[in-house]
């Protein structure tokens, strides 16, 4: 089976690279972008199975991108878990609201991180569905 390619967004050099030596180290590829507009443009060259995107960037926001991300056919239904330091309910609720698959705050444990991306994956991988079709992400 192929590896899974995950791409990390965020403008913070040192959580992508947190992020990615831990996912690298459970045996995932990675790929990184530190804005949206670059997350967007790596998204169409890397093919990634799964995205982590933060919130607050530069140039375009994480929901921004996500939007971007859900009303394109070819991306759509990419899963993508939020991890960022909006912490407060209003945001998660926005997170989970705007379709994201999990909603992780900084300052977070990579391990619960882990988690959810493997669980993500089972779930896709055992094609757990809803009413009408609608995917439902067992975390």
């Amino acid at each position: 089976m192929a590896k899974k390619k995950i791409l990390v967004v965020d403008d913070e050099k040192h959580i992508v690279r947190l992020v990615q030596v831990n996912l690298e180290r459970a045996g995932y590829e990675v790929a990184t972008a530190y804005d949206g507009v670059e997350a967007l443009e790596k998204v169409e060259k890397e093919n990634p199975d799964m995205i982590v995107l933060d919130v607050m960037m530069p140039r375009k926001d994480g929901f921004e991108t996500l939007k971007e991300l859900q009303a394109n056919p070819k991306t759509k239904d990419i899963p993508v878990i939020m991890l960022t330091a909006k912490a407060q309910d209003a945001d998660i609720f926005k997170g989970w609201a705007s379709g994201v698959s999990s909603y992780l705050t900084k300052p977070f444990n990579p391990r619960e991180l882990l988690t959810f991306v493997d669980r993500i994956f089972q779930s896709l991988e055992q094609g757990v569905g809803g009413p009408e079709g609608e995917t439902v992400w067992e975390v």
